[in-house]
């Protein structure tokens, strides 16, 4: 645990990417193999369930450090972390521990088992042989919450460094559903004929926000362009005659979308296609807004009058394996020809369709194409040169995402909450409201958007103007204006407004305009009309 922690902290306390690689690449070289296969899974989201409520640890932890629950408690929201209020305010270490990572896990494991009076004698024993970040990072595991700020490629590249092996090779090894319980550091690293299991997809290349104009880009004869759906990404395979789909977080979902089952039907074993999860409905031959696909969302089964009322398909726009083999350093305009191909005998009720091409022959004329995505239920659209191949994460040059401006609303702040973390001194969630007659509807929450000084100033005011107190939550005096930029708008039986917003964030503070001026509720629905 010791070394683990160390890693930690150096990844922690640094935001050079160089540092963090440096600081894997040495931990991978050096730690035992259960150590660095569980670092993995850590890192990639496979952590240890919950094994004590944060109830109890809230208990134990103000019992151990001698002082009462309530001065724990308003110890927790100054800290704005459990696991590090739980280390803090513990008394100092009096011994060492030398045990493993992986003890601690399959310790931790094991812990739901236990009755109450085993596993608080457990956890009580833990915090007396574990100090500093030790102490932290179990205590994060054993509230399930543990996460750090690793991406895939940050880890794969550290992998390549420590083992000599390609990145792209061992992006595709980390994709799929293996688990330090059934693979070990040979098998899924070190061995040379590591075959994928059938379910495993590709690693997903990602694009970049196009911020200048597409003129740069070069001639519009070297590009295609397509919609880009305002759906779920996600991979289709189809192998040793089964089908799996993934999303782009690498969330195994076959069971989510029954209808995609038909696909072994009509496309060959072989095949693995790239494309956007949607709600089709064949009379309006046009995907349903985003909200339609939010009702499968978090479904694991799915009922019949479901999927008679939201039935998804996947658009497919890339094929990255066919007849069994790699397709990624194909030229794009090459994997395109063969995609064509392959979904030009699809009858029209296969889950598959094919995304279309977007014919443009000049910027001015793609921008005009651009205009009309909302009408086609899209945000914008994608710019793929025809010469690209389909790489590993996200990469600058190849593809582009090209997407609609957002929509905006100027609406009243009423409520406020401090944030979590770094930001637990600061008041960064706030409610916004707009008028219905003389009275501010509340209508939707945003907590992105402005600048560190500008949540300080914002902490300032709310501070000497809060009206009352809900708990962490602070009603004050309506009178800062901002600028909500979104997505999406759509009808919403849960908020008192009647609508929900996709993506709202704060745009802009606008410190010039006065709390009369701010947009009403018969402008919202309004836009909910034009857009919903």
């Amino acid at each position: 645990m010791k070394r683990f922690s160390a890693l930690f902290n150096a990844i922690d306390q640094s935001t050079k990417t160089n540092v963090k690689v440096a600081a894997l690449a040495d931990y991978f070289a050096a730690a035992p193999e259960a150590d660095r296969l569980w670092t993995i899974a850590l890192f990639s989201g496979r952590r240890p369930k919950r094994a004590v409520t944060t109830t109890k640890l809230r208990e134990w932890g103000a019992e151990m450090a001698g002082i009462p629950l309530w001065l724990f408690e308003e110890c927790y929201p100054v800290v704005g972390d459990l696991a590090e209020t739980i280390a803090l305010v513990l008394p100092p270490l009096t011994t060492t521990d030398d045990r493993s990572l992986s003890f601690w896990i399959n310790a931790l494991r094991g812990v739901p088992d236990l009755d109450e009076a085993a596993r608080k004698a457990f956890v009580l024993d833990a915090w007396s042989c574990l100090g500093g970040t030790e102490r932290f990072v179990f205590n994060k595991l054993i509230t399930g919450g543990f996460r750090v700020g690793i991406s895939q490629k940050l880890m794969t590249r550290a992998l390549a460094k420590a083992t000599g092996k390609s990145e792209p090779e061992l992006a595709h090894r980390l994709m799929g559903t293996w688990h330090p319980d059934d693979t070990s550091w040979e098998t899924l690293i070190e061995a040379k004929d590591s075959a994928a299991d059938a379910s495993r997809p590709y690693p997903f290349y990602l694009a970049y926000a196009l911020e200048d104009t597409p003129e740069t880009l070069g001639p519009t004869q070297d590009w295609r362009a397509e919609w880009k759906w305002d759906g779920i990404r996600g991979q289709l395979i189809l192998r040793e005659g089964q089908h799996f789909v993934w999303s782009r977080g690498e969330e195994l979902m076959t069971n989510r979308f029954p209808e995609l089952a038909r696909a072994v039907d009509f496309l060959p074993d072989g095949t693995v296609l790239d494309g956007e999860l949607l709600v089709w409905h064949a009379r309006a031959d046009r995907p349903a807004s985003f909200n339609a696909l939010q009702k499968r969302i978090g479904r694991k089964t799915v009922p019949k009058k479901l999927l008679a009322e939201a039935p998804v398909v996947l658009h497919a726009y890339d094929l990255l394996e066919h007849e069994g083999a790699d397709l990624r350093d194909t030229p794009f305009a090459g994997r395109r020809c063969l995609l064509e191909d392959l979904c030009a005998s699809l009858p029209p009720d296969a889950p598959v369709r094919l995304s279309p091409q977007l014919n443009f022959d000049s910027w001015d004329a793609l921008a005009d194409l651009r205009a009309e995505a909302r009408e086609e239920q899209a945000e914008g659209v994608m710019l793929k040169r025809a010469e690209s191949p389909y790489l590993t994460g996200r990469k600058k040059g190849d593809w582009w995402k090209w997407k609609l401006d957002p929509l905006t609303i100027d609406a009243v702040m009423i409520y406020a909450q401090a944030g979590h973390g770094r930001r637990a001194n600061l008041f960064t969630d706030f409610t916004f409201a707009v008028w219905n007659g003389n009275d501010l509807v509340p209508f939707t929450k945003a907590y992105s958007g402005l600048t560190d000084a500008e949540f300080r100033q914002i902490t300032a005011w709310v501070r000497k103007n809060t009206l009352q107190r809900f708990g962490p939550v602070r009603q004050v005096t309506p009178h800062h204006v901002f600028e909500i930029a979104f997505e999406g708008i759509q009808e919403s039986p849960r908020h008192k407004s009647g609508v929900a917003l996709r993506f709202p964030r704060m745009s802009r503070w606008r410190q010039d305009k006065p709390l009369q001026e701010a947009n009403t509720l018969d402008d919202l629905n309004d836009m909910l009309r034009i857009y919903g």
